[in-house]
């Protein structure tokens, strides 16, 4: 279960609202750009419906509870190896609702 501070500040940057509490930050830019920040990172950036999401660097438990309270990702780790959407994923920038069409697209095909 995320945290209040992952799910509030996944709700405002979602409705495209500022937010500001301890180390995480949602950004409304005047571009209608929307940014999830921790500790000053870029984690998560909305440019109109389409979303990316990075470790920025940071595979820590915080950086996974944040980003997993946004809809469409779902992050874990398993031999030290990090998993979006039941797929490896490296951190690095990714729009994660390619991932879950790639992982419908093996699923068909296998079927």
């Amino acid at each position: 279960m995320a945290r209040k501070i992952s799910i509030d500040a996944s709700e405002a940057f979602v409705n495209g609202t500022p937010f500001k509490r301890d180390n995480t930050a949602v950004v409304v830019m005047t571009s209608g750009t929307v940014q999830l920040f921790l500790f000053d990172n870029c984690i998560a950036q909305k440019v109109k419906n389409e979303m990316h999401i990075t470790t920025a660097g940071w595979e820590t438990v915080t950086t996974k509870d944040r980003l997993n309270a946004l809809p469409g990702v779902s992050i874990y780790q398993k031999d030290h190896q990090w998993y979006l959407n039941d797929l490896p994923w490296d951190g690095e920038w990714i729009e994660p609702s390619k991932i879950i069409l790639r992982t419908l697209n093996i699923d068909e095909a296998a079927a």
